[in-house]
């Protein structure tokens, strides 16, 4: 007789009638792999994750290289800008860094606009100041040379030797000078050296500089070596401007006033970049010309000084043809800052506005009441005849009132130009 059945517990291994239990063999792909019963949850739940330390200066430091080549992360990038905001050694070899990796990198094609960079910078700037702006009067010499950089950077040797014509004025007749485009951007380096070394810079002419004006350091540039200048000078040039709006961007308030001797005249330092500002347009201008590509001209804020400065000079260069013999005589001097006779001076288009100009002495004062004749002149033709490059007689001038005190006045600013 048998006892009573045994109850076979449920644990997944087989057991022969008799015999002891026996482990299965393996399961197929698909079996439920589950435990029977799912495993409790720790009783305090996932502790959360550490906030990370912001990277120490070193680290930062050691970034600067990636970050100038663009290769960190975006958390890497993040972190090192946000440390040269606040890290003046850090932020200076960052800007050294990406000088030096710009030499490595193909130059953009000219292919942009003109004005993006300006349009950039303003963007920029309007977001965050810099900490040491580049003056106002300074700003249009900044953007013009940076603006003639881009026409030359995608220049092959054949248009550094492109020929260009140089234009000016001279006692009543146009006078002209044959170069190439490696041969105007040697002249304007010599000529800004006149405010380098009045910044006390290095002259890029050297020890051997000679005295006196422009026309005279552009032909002993050109007269020094027996091989024409070639694009090598692009960088001496772009040099040289880079420093000096950097020198005068630290040099703080009242650097405006400093003179620059330009040999047979003077000027204040401010007035002084204006001037370069407008001969580096000028003479872009002329390049682009000879190229065959198209230049636009300055900006409306930037036009507006360039045109101000020759207004202001239009007094002095009048009285200087006047002693040649080149212009009328005084009709009636005054004492100085006294109301005299006036010319008024209508600038058309971008950049334009009116000026009064003193007909019988730079030092007496322009008064609408003494007006006897009022001029109007597109602003690019009036800028072409201060440049010399049109003819007095030539411009398309609106014009009433002393027909003799209008001939001397366009003449007096084709007079402002010269080599």
């Amino acid at each position: 007789m048998t006892g009573p059945s045994e109850e076979i517990p449920d644990d997944a291994y087989e057991r022969p009638a008799g015999g002891p239990a026996r482990i299965p063999g393996p399961r197929a792909a698909g079996d439920d792999l589950r435990p029977p019963h799912p495993l409790p949850a720790p009783a305090d739940g996932p502790s959360p994750a550490p906030v990370p330390e912001p990277p120490s200066h070193g680290v930062l430091k050691s970034l600067l290289g990636a970050w100038a080549l663009a290769a960190c992360s975006a958390e890497e990038t993040q972190a090192v800008e946000d440390h040269l905001t606040e890290c003046a050694p850090c932020a200076e070899e960052a800007l050294r860094l990406r000088d030096a990796v710009g030499l490595l990198h193909p130059e953009e094609s000219l292919d942009l606009k003109p004005l993006l960079r300006s349009r950039v910078l303003e963007d920029c700037l309007g977001k965050r100041p810099a900490r040491i702006p580049v003056p106002v009067w300074a700003s249009p010499y900044d953007t013009e040379t940076a603006r003639l950089d881009a026409l030359l950077r995608d220049f092959g040797d054949s248009e550094w030797h492109t020929p260009v014509r140089l234009k000016w004025f001279e006692e009543e007749q146009r006078r002209s000078r044959r170069t190439t485009v490696a041969g105007v951007i040697g002249h304007l380096l010599t000529v800004d050296g006149l405010v380098a070394t009045a910044l006390g810079l290095d002259d890029p002419l050297g020890p051997a500089a000679p005295q006196g004006g422009p026309t005279g350091r552009t032909e002993h540039f050109w007269n020094s070596s027996p091989y024409p200048t070639t694009r090598q000078v692009r960088e001496p040039w772009r040099e040289q401007g880079h420093t000096l709006v950097r020198t005068v961007s630290f040099a703080g308030r009242g650097v405006a006033e400093l003179g620059v001797d330009y040999g047979g005249f003077a000027l204040p330092l401010g007035d002084a970049f204006l001037e370069r500002a407008f001969e580096c347009w000028v003479h872009a201008w002329d390049i682009a010309e000879a190229v065959d590509y198209p230049y636009e001209p300055p900006s409306g804020p930037d036009l507006h000084r360039m045109i101000d400065l020759a207004a202001r000079l239009l007094p002095g260069a009048l009285a200087g043809r006047r002693r040649s013999g080149l212009a009328a005589p005084a009709r009636g001097l005054v004492a100085a800052g006294a109301p005299g006779r006036t010319l008024h001076l209508e600038i058309e288009g971008a950049g334009g506005g009116g000026w009064d100009i003193a007909l019988d002495s730079p030092a007496a004062k322009p008064s609408r009441e003494h007006t006897v004749a009022e001029v109007a002149l597109d602003g690019l033709e009036f800028c072409q005849l201060a440049a010399g490059h049109i003819f007095p007689e030539e411009a398309a001038v609106g014009q009433t009132g002393d027909r003799e005190a209008i001939r001397d006045v366009l003449f007096a600013a084709a007079s402002l130009s010269r080599l």
